[in-house]
């Protein structure tokens, strides 16, 4: 008989405790439902932000693919220059897209096209692209034998101290106005500055070699 009533007992808790559940989830059922609604909002607009990085990212890679095919074609065709200046636009990619145009200026030996292209580059961000074009300018200042002022921007690059660009690329370009300037005392320690600080680069190999030509000639 105890073990009826007790068997009983417990059967009723569980029905009160399950209409106390049942109770308390009517009571809430509007903010329980907006709850969800709002968990599967969150979900959504997750898996609809990631979907909608990954498009811009193949987008963005077609369009960098564009631009160098473009830029590929211009000694053969130098008429896809306006398809590449349409290319780049004025987005994401423009600054790109002048540096591609200001190496087809100085292939073609026009200098100031070169530097107009690349003045239209801003200075934020400081980003690969933006050293590369500085670089650049730098090189065409020193083309037209213009040495103090490329010596300048390779020193201000190097003292940007760039985490994304070759800084052993700009010293050299660097030590290369300064010999070309006739400074070779200076351009020597540049030198051998880049042995140092990059032994096993392209760069640092080359710079050992001009480093023993100029102490060859004194």
């Amino acid at each position: 008989m105890k073990k009826v009533v007790k068997k009983q007992l417990k059967g009723d808790e569980f029905v009160s405790t399950m209409n106390k559940i049942w109770r308390f989830l009517q009571a809430r059922i509007k903010e329980i439902l907006i709850g969800v609604a709002v968990l599967i909002f969150i979900v959504l607009l997750y898996s609809g932000v990631r979907f909608i990085r990954a498009q811009q990212v193949r987008k963005e890679s077609r369009l960098i693919s564009q631009l160098l095919e473009l830029r590929s074609t211009l000694s053969a065709k130098p008429e896809n220059l306006a398809a590449l200046e349409k290319a780049a636009g004025g987005g994401k990619y423009a600054r790109l897209g002048h540096v591609l145009i200001a190496t087809f200026w100085v292939e073609r030996g026009d200098l100031e096209k070169a530097k107009e292209s690349l003045g239209k580059i801003k200075p934020s961000p400081q980003d690969f692209i933006y050293f590369q074009s500085q670089d650049l300018l730098a090189q065409v200042n020193a083309m037209q034998k213009d040495y103090d002022r490329a010596i300048a921007m390779y020193t201000k690059i190097e003292e940007a101290k760039p985490k994304d660009y070759c800084l052993d690329a700009v010293l050299f370009h660097k030590a290369e106005a300064l010999e070309a300037k006739g400074s070779k005392p200076e351009a020597l320690a540049v030198y051998k500055q880049i042995q140092e600080q990059f032994p096993q680069s392209y760069y640092g190999y080359d710079a050992a070699e001009r480093a023993r030509k100029i102490e060859a000639s004194e």
